[in-house]
């Protein structure tokens, strides 16, 4: 898939997820909404900046926008614990992982 289409999907998901539309988005990316409609498509790759600007109104790291994994775009000590505990659970057969799945609940409060 080509890079434009990929970015432009994933905010294109990412605005949904977060209950925005596309005009409420380009409001506080600080472009027109036809600006972020053509990004959606992938008929215009944004500037760096404004992938930048896309990202911190999304609330996600832009390199998952351009297709990294979320767990390991993950910043600092926050990174570092999601990859080890996606080890540990790689690890773990079903029923370990519906047992862990119910710790968590709990714990939570869920």
């Amino acid at each position: 898939m080509q890079l434009p289409i990929l970015f432009g999907k994933n905010v294109r998901n990412y605005r949904k997820a977060n209950g925005l539309t596309q005009e409420q988005l380009a409001e506080r990316v600080n472009v027109s909404m036809e600006t972020i409609g053509k990004i959606e498509r992938g008929a215009a790759a944004p500037t760096f900046t404004t992938a930048e600007r896309i990202a911190e109104a999304l609330d996600v790291p832009v390199a998952v926008l351009f297709g990294a994994d979320e767990s390991t775009a993950l910043p600092g000590e926050r990174g570092r614990l999601t990859n080890r505990i996606n080890q540990l659970l790689s690890r773990s057969n079903n029923e370990q992982l519906a047992r862990i799945n119910r710790i968590i609940e709990a714990f939570l409060g869920l």
